[in-house]
């Protein structure tokens, strides 16, 4: 199995749980040592990510965090640079999901970041979930949503061992139950 981690963050709050995920996802992957697996989870920002999906993916995880109640847009990026965010303003996950080419028979699994507040109402990974079956990609599906203190962060508490159990899980759904002794 591979996965693709595909990422966005400005201010390293989404980049902190897409790297906690694939450390999840790895050790699952390769919990007994025999699975013939070179490189089971590649971990890559939005502005790295191929617009061609290769074929050796099987799974296929999207994230960036919640502005303005969805996914980023350039005049977003821009403000949370503004304010301090450390990545670029050009491009983001709907910018990426925009020139992507589906496979619609890829699974594909969003997550996002977000102010934890109650009764927000938004998700970036709702929105990129509408955005990715609009562009054909039929296996696309929500996921988590993580919380952060405030825009610039930090994560809230365990969030970071919450994303790790969460690609544990996932990829638990690939290679079945732990083999027994």
């Amino acid at each position: 199995m591979s996965v693709l981690i595909v990422h966005e963050s400005m201010f390293g709050n989404t980049r902190q749980i897409a790297e906690a995920i694939a450390e999840g996802m790895t050790k699952e992957l390769t919990r007994d040592g025999t699975r013939p697996i070179a490189e089971p989870v590649l971990l890559v920002t939005v502005a790295e990510a191929p617009s061609e999906i290769p074929e050796d993916v099987d799974l296929l995880l999207v994230g960036g965090p919640t502005h303005a109640f969805s996914m980023s847009r350039a005049n977003t990026r821009e403000d949370a640079v503004r304010q301090g965010g450390l990545a670029s303003a050009d491009v983001g996950i709907r910018e990426w999901i925009e020139r992507v080419t589906p496979r619609d028979s890829l699974r594909v699994v969003t997550f996002d970041t977000r102010v934890h507040v109650r009764m927000l109402p938004g998700s970036a990974a709702k929105s990129a979930v509408s955005a990715l079956k609009h562009k054909g990609f039929r296996r696309a599906e929500r996921g988590e949503s993580f919380w952060v203190g405030g825009t610039p962060g930090p994560l809230s508490h365990d969030e970071v061992v919450r994303a790790r159990a969460w690609g544990a899980a996932l990829a638990g759904q690939f290679v079945g139950p732990t083999p027994a002794n």
